[in-house]
């Protein structure tokens, strides 16, 4: 089955790119330097033809594992990073003056070994400093042929208002599954409204909505899910239900339950372009092949109705990690 291309700005891409973050940190430890090199390469001969990393992930190591990997095919992929989140010795900030924003370009560029990066993100937005200021920068990097195109992360509708009278955005990307559906609050409207792209963090709900079941228990020391309310009880274990429902519609589609995640994202927008991330090679060629699912429209119904964001135990963030976003909330998430 042909798989019809998406579009961000100034690329055409398959409707699942590739979320890079965990091979390098965030749900354990970084995977073996040469396994995470296969796996990459492994992505583009599958036919992964959008990747997306960042600069804190991994302290700078995520870069330049791309770099190593697949920049001498850097004609086959779009690529993705951000700023804003920074390091130094060890050490994360947040930081958007445009000096900073410029400085971090050139690092990200020299880290993935390439001349150009085709989506440049704000990572987060910086509460110091307005974000004209930032896209400002941004839109001077694009002037200079170091990025094609910029993004937002994690910004509320009206921030990426504000930033598109700057500058054409190019995508907003943040968090959006069955289990958080925050941006139909208001970023998925303002995307259509703008010509945006909206890109789709977590679309597997952070490993929740998988066949085999998360254990908390298990969770490595360094997974961020320790911090996150819905993935520790008691929430974690009122939110069950849910997992066994999707297990009965992925069964009826004849698809893995990530799949049938993958599938609803895809059909709630038809523009927007998931980024899961893994770092297993089956759920890597499975995502993959979840754009060619189609959901009934009877099933996105009925899924919606399940899902439903105020039957979801627990909010998705600590107070502590939702103040370094605007993202809009549910009134009962408050």
């Amino acid at each position: 089955m042909t798989v019809a291309k998406r579009k961000i700005g100034l690329s055409d891409v398959h409707p699942v790119g590739l979320g890079c973050m965990n091979l390098s940190h965030a749900y354990g430890p970084a995977q073996d330097r040469g396994d995470a090199v296969t796996f990459l390469q492994r992505a583009l001969d599958l036919g992964y033809d959008f990747f997306d990393t960042a600069t804190i992930y991994g302290m700078g190591n995520n870069e330049k594992l791309i770099g190593e990997a697949i920049s001498k095919r850097r004609s086959e992929f779009t690529l993705a990073s951000k700023c804003v989140m920074g390091f130094k010795d060890g050490k994360r900030f947040l930081d958007g003056r445009p000096e900073t924003i410029k400085a971090a370009c050139n690092a990200s560029l020299e880290r993935l070994q390439t001349d150009v990066i085709d989506l440049y993100y704000m990572h987060r937005p910086d509460p110091n400093v307005p974000i004209e200021d930032s896209v400002g920068a941004l839109s001077e990097m694009v002037e200079a042929g170091k990025i094609r195109m910029i993004g937002l992360s994690e910004m509320s509708a009206e921030t990426l208002r504000k930033a598109h009278a700057v500058h054409p955005i190019a995508a907003m990307q943040s968090e959006y599954s069955l289990m958080t559906r925050n941006p139909e609050i208001a970023v998925l409207e303002a995307c259509r409204e703008l010509g945006v792209t909206f890109v789709p963090f977590s679309p597997v709900g952070r490993g929740y909505l998988a066949d085999e079941p998360l254990d908390p228990e298990a969770y490595h020391e360094s997974d961020l899910r320790r911090t996150f309310p819905r993935f520790t009880d008691p929430h974690f274990s009122a939110n069950l239900a849910l997992l066994e429902t999707a297990k009965q519609y992925s069964s009826e589609l004849g698809c893995t339950v990530a799949q049938l995640a993958l599938a609803w994202t895809l059909a709630m927008d038809k523009d927007c372009v998931p980024i899961p991330g893994t770092t297993n090679l089956q759920h890597l060629e499975d995502n993959f092949n979840a754009a060619s699912i189609e959901m009934p429209d009877d099933m996105l119904a009925a899924l919606n109705e399940a899902f439903s964001p105020d039957v979801i135990s627990g909010p998705r963030y600590s107070e502590m990690a939702q103040a370094t976003v605007t993202t809009e909330r549910f009134g009962f998430e408050a």
